[in-house]
């Protein structure tokens, strides 16, 4: 069987919502590991339901949760490869921790990976966002040297003209302008005012500061329409 068929069935059977494969030949981080594999998981309807007045206990929970799986499913990701002769590198939050810079992202961003397998796109609100699922899942990739059926690029975004988390955003983050894969993220939004509203929000909402709001991700349409389905 194609390792590509093999691999995504195994990540879908170990509840990985959705696979993707990309080549990331000109911005891998790790020599000779040049596709990147990447699937994520959906957060639960009643919990994003719940989420008009973000962040909530059980959304911070939940983000926990997911990342923890997400990091056990990748190092399983990493064996599998490894097993079939392959080289593999997970991207796990644990390894990467230390490489969390300034501006509060990886050097290899999971999204960008993420639109590179044909995924979905970057939202206004920086966030990686689906047709399906909108802004409600969070990623994590593996980068290997296996070949691998690659997906589609999505090189721009898919928001048009929706300013909606835009306007719910309290701090002020999101300036509404269209992401491409030529822009930065700091030219469309700044994570800094994020971070600062995230912090004094979550003590408000949760007793603790945390870098999590999630009212972003509860306006987007598309997260709205995945809530809304029985």
């Amino acid at each position: 069987m194609n390792i590509s068929i093999e691999l995504r069935n195994y990540l879908l059977e170990n509840c990985a919502n959705e696979v993707g494969f990309a080549d990331i030949t000109s911005f891998t981080p790790k020599n000779g590991l040049n596709n990147g594999i990447v699937f994520y998981m959906v957060y639960s309807k009643e919990t994003i339901r719940n989420m008009e007045n973000a962040p909530t206990k059980a959304y911070s929970q939940e983000y926990d949760s997911l990342n923890l799986r997400l990091d056990e499913l990748a190092m399983k990701c990493e064996k599998f490869l490894m097993k079939n002769g392959y080289q593999a590198y997970a991207q796990t939050r644990e390894r990467l921790g230390a490489d969390f810079g300034e501006n509060n992202s990886f050097e290899l961003p999971h999204k960008t990976i993420a639109t590179r397998a044909g995924l979905g796109w970057i939202g206004k609100s920086a966030l990686f966002t689906t047709v399906k699922y909108g802004s409600a899942l969070r990623l994590c990739p593996v980068l290997t040297d296996a070949p691998l059926n690659i997906g589609i690029p999505i090189l721009k975004s898919k928001c048009g003209k929706c300013i909606e988390c835009r306007d719910a955003c309290f701090g002020g983050a999101i300036s509404g302008k269209e992401w491409n894969y030529k822009l930065k993220r700091n030219e469309f939004y700044d994570d800094k005012k994020c971070e600062r509203y995230a912090l004094k929000i979550s003590q408000e909402n949760l007793g603790q500061s945390r870098t999590i709001c999630g009212k972003c991700i509860f306006a987007c349409p598309h997260t709205q329409k995945y809530i809304c389905k029985s």
